[in-house]
């Protein structure tokens, strides 16, 4: 079965070096050769790469002959953004809602550190004098 657009951009764009590579690309086109360039890594693993964001729709190379620079496709990361975007505005709303609440409850004054402080030194003190109290 497979996967959606969405599913297999998001897939592709999981791996560090294609997300570099994609990053590269929005500056100029590139042959494989060139995008292996910075990576210890052979021209064969850069084409695997490449041909896994070509499978998601990312990137496209031309059929011609030669050594064809490969093309960033925009309009796979226009739905990715899109959809990134849908889900941020209504994770913002929620929040904007959560601080409207927050506004209008009353404001109840926090314990201050010296009570707090003095709370704890009197919960000692209390289970040392116990403690001493039960001593034979």
């Amino acid at each position: 079965m497979a996967a959606d657009p969405l599913s297999r951009a998001f897939a592709a764009l999981a791996d560090p070096t294609r997300r570099d590579m994609v990053a590269r690309l929005t500056l100029a086109d590139a042959t494989v050769g060139e995008l292996a360039e910075p990576y210890d890594v052979s021209v064969q693993a850069v084409s695997k790469h490449v041909r896994v964001l070509e499978d998601a729709g990312l990137v496209t190379r031309p059929t011609t002959a030669g050594r064809p620079p490969v093309h960033l496709e925009a309009e796979v990361l226009s739905l990715m953004t899109a959809w990134i975007e849908r889900y941020r505005r209504q994770a913002e709303e929620r929040y904007r809602r959560l601080d409207d609440v927050l506004a209008a409850m009353p404001d109840a004054a926090p314990p201050s550190r010296t009570t707090r402080d003095t709370t704890a030194r009197t919960s000692t003190t209390r289970t040392t004098t116990t403690d001493e109290e039960h001593r034979p």
